[in-house]
């Protein structure tokens, strides 16, 4: 397990927090149910959500592939029913929490590269008027 898995871990994590704080139905009693809950989510993911998706392909497809987020609240809702502390309070909930805890995971984990070191995108002004700015 190299240090980019222990971060990216560590991001779903404070993901699954902030979400539980910003929705009403998600609640998670502290830092080890989260981390277990993301523990758990990623296991999911990894195994699970493949089949799923492979089952689901004709729904997914007429849907737009908006029928994943049915999938991913599927598998929120099957987190909080393994996870004591981590707690989904209806479908809607689970639908918009999947929305949010990929937002800020993905928001997060952006500026991290595979070997766990932060990354940033350099922006330049170039000079249009000059031709020497030419790449």
């Amino acid at each position: 397990m190299g240090p980019g898995l222990f971060i990216r871990w560590l991001i779903l994590t404070i993901a699954i927090l902030v979400t539980s704080y910003l929705l009403d139905g998600i609640h998670s009693t502290g830092f080890l149910s989260a981390l277990f809950a993301t523990a758990i989510l990623g296991i999911l993911n990894a195994f699970i959500r493949p089949i799923l998706l492979i089952l689901t392909f004709p729904i997914n497809i007429l849907s737009l592939g908006l029928f994943t987020f049915v999938i991913n609240a599927l598998l929120i809702n099957l987190v909080a029913v393994l996870i004591p502390g981590f707690e989904v309070y209806g479908f809607w909930s689970a639908v918009f929490g999947s929305l949010l805890i990929s937002l800020v995971s993905w928001l997060l984990t952006s500026f991290i590269d595979r070997s766990g070191r932060v990354e940033y995108i350099e922006i330049r002004k170039i000079d249009h008027d000059n031709w020497n700015d030419r790449p």
